[in-house]
């Protein structure tokens, strides 16, 4: 083929690689006409004008992040690791692109920030019995930040609580002695029990002495 017609074909394929996209359904694309916003595509096969228009894909699908782990010091002073994950999706693509730079890295950061925070504020008895209120707190938090980038935080998870090993041996000796204490006070209340059983036999006894008597035969007799 003369190089005179491969030019004009390769720059038809340019044109056409720079002005149509196919859309997925759960995508959205938002274009940008000399830099400002002129439309939001929905899926399927769209035309945009090249070198005018610029076209970004937005997600629209929930995205499942990982929350590293971060060092926290809860309010009674325990140092500890803790991780999370977040569920969240864009629902206005526009935002997401218009308001925030990168809304995937700007929603970790503030993720991270949000879980040592709120642990932070919180007691180790707090974080090991009443996590799902934590995770309602945080999700709350972050929730409300990134309204305002387009994105709706569906949940939070609060994965693992990594403590200390001391920390740890100390917790299984409380639970220990807990279980010690429940054991004596079940113990001493049965013999309370027993002993309140005697002393009515007793007086009843004592009332009728022809029990007394009954009760030896019963014992020797039979």
């Amino acid at each position: 083929m003369p190089i005179y017609l491969l030019i004009p074909l390769a720059l038809i394929a340019i044109i056409l690689k720079k002005s149509v996209y196919v859309i997925k359904e759960y995508e959205r694309g938002v274009v940008l006409r000399f830099g400002k916003l002129s439309s939001i595509k929905q899926p399927g096969l769209r035309l945009v004008f090249p070198f005018i228009d610029e076209l970004y894909r937005v997600d629209q699908r929930t995205i499942t992040m990982d929350v590293p782990t971060q060092d926290v010091i809860s309010r009674d002073n325990v140092s500890m690791k803790v991780n999370a994950v977040v569920y969240f999706r864009v629902v206005d693509p526009d935002r997401a692109i218009l308001q925030v730079e990168n809304y995937l890295f700007a929603t970790s950061q503030f993720a991270q920030t949000t879980l040592r925070s709120v642990c932070g504020q919180a007691e180790l008895d707090e974080l090991l019995s009443k996590r799902d209120e934590l995770n309602r707190r945080i999700q709350t938090i972050i929730d409300t930040h990134t309204g305002a980038w387009g994105i709706k935080v569906a949940n939070v998870e609060i994965k693992d609580i990594d403590l200390p090993q001391e920390m740890q041996r100390s917790m299984a000796r409380q639970a220990e002695a807990e279980r010690e204490r429940r054991a004596k006070i079940i113990q001493a209340e049965g013999e309370f029990q027993a002993a309140e059983k005697l002393c009515a036999a007793a007086e009843i006894m004592a009332r009728q002495p022809a029990t007394l008597q009954l009760r030896y035969l019963e014992r020797y007799l039979l």
